[in-house]
């Protein structure tokens, strides 16, 4: 049963879609279907190849999210069982909404049948998180500092407020590395007690964080078109802002909300042409992968099922 808190976030998650929805329709109710499918009939095979092999990056980075994870708790899975589990994880997490579904459900199903502890899991979901967010604050913060005019493509903030904040992000990333290096006091949330990690383990979340929100804003990027594209680093700026603002709302995934940031921060495009790339981005980053992933939880909870109907044997 769902706590009050879900609930609350379940509607929260309700409320955004069907506020940037109603944004949406303002931006592209004089848009016809026609142009938007004219947009991504223009989208070349050797684009679309490209949009692919982003993806595939961005959920390979996905999946050391929980290498890394499992390493600093000293953990051996195999490689293969690891990138089943971060996959189905995020494919229905990015569909479902983190409000609704976390991810914590699958991953706890999958990594108990290794042995994990409930703590020991809570740990690989937290560090997950966190590898996440560091990322982003790393991404982010560059991004301001090498383009700090790219901010007022999305907020009415001065240039040299951008540098502050870009500054700003690095010095919490900073801080995170020198408490590992000097060790300081763990982290304790309830019964969660974390480390800070080991040094090593912490250079491949620098690595595995930015690479993932990379690998994401490409797909996007290699499926706008070419006249009036303002350029890779524009894209991932916008996306990481469009990407933190549909976390921050919890509507599932991104509804609207990715559109409308998008629309609004790329006057120089057609918005059809908009319109279509965020729709390959949907296709390959969201649904492709949902479909896939209901195949394999699926598939896990029958091997699961009959496990424990067969004679002497336990899960």
């Amino acid at each position: 049963m769902m706590s009050k808190r879900d609930i609350a976030w379940s509607m929260i998650g309700i409320g955004a879609v069907v506020f940037s929805c109603w944004l949406l329709y303002q931006e592209v109710r004089g848009i016809s279907l026609a142009e938007i499918a004219g947009s991504l009939q223009a989208i070349n095979l050797h684009s679309w190849l490209l949009a692919a092999l982003a993806t595939a990056g961005a959920y390979t980075a996905l999946a050391w999210y929980d290498r890394i994870a499992l390493d600093h708790l000293g953990k051996k899975i195999s490689w293969w069982f690891i990138t089943l589990c971060s996959f189905t994880t995020y494919a229905l997490a990015h569909n479902i909404g983190a409000s609704v579904f976390s991810g914590a459900l699958v991953r706890y199903r999958a990594y108990r049948s290794k042995g994990l502890t409930p703590h020991e899991i809570g740990v690989v979901i937290l560090f997950c998180s966190f590898t996440f967010a560091l990322g982003t604050l790393l991404a982010g913060g560059v991004v301001l500092l090498i383009k700090p005019d790219l901010i007022q493509r999305v907020a009415n903030i001065t240039p040299w407020l951008s540098v502050v904040i870009g500054l700003g992000l690095l010095t919490l990333v900073g801080l995170y590395v020198l408490g590992a290096w000097r060790h300081f006091k763990p982290w304790t949330r309830g019964k969660l007690h974390i480390e800070y990690p080991r040094l090593r383990v912490v250079g491949r979340q620098l690595l595995a964080g930015p690479l993932e929100l990379l690998c994401a804003a490409a797909i996007i990027y290699f499926a706008l078109p070419e006249a009036g594209n303002p350029g890779y680093l524009t894209i991932l700026g916008i996306f990481l802002a469009s990407f933190s603002l549909a976390l921050l709302s919890h509507a599932p995934g991104g509804l609207g909300v990715l559109e409308v940031t998008f629309i609004a921060a790329l006057p120089e495009l057609a918005t059809a042409d908009v319109l279509a790339a965020l729709i390959v981005f949907r296709c390959l980053y969201l649904l492709l992968p949902f479909a896939l992933a209901l195949v394999v939880v699926s598939t896990f909870e029958y091997k699961q099922w009959t496990c424990t109907k067969a004679p002497g044997r336990h899960p």
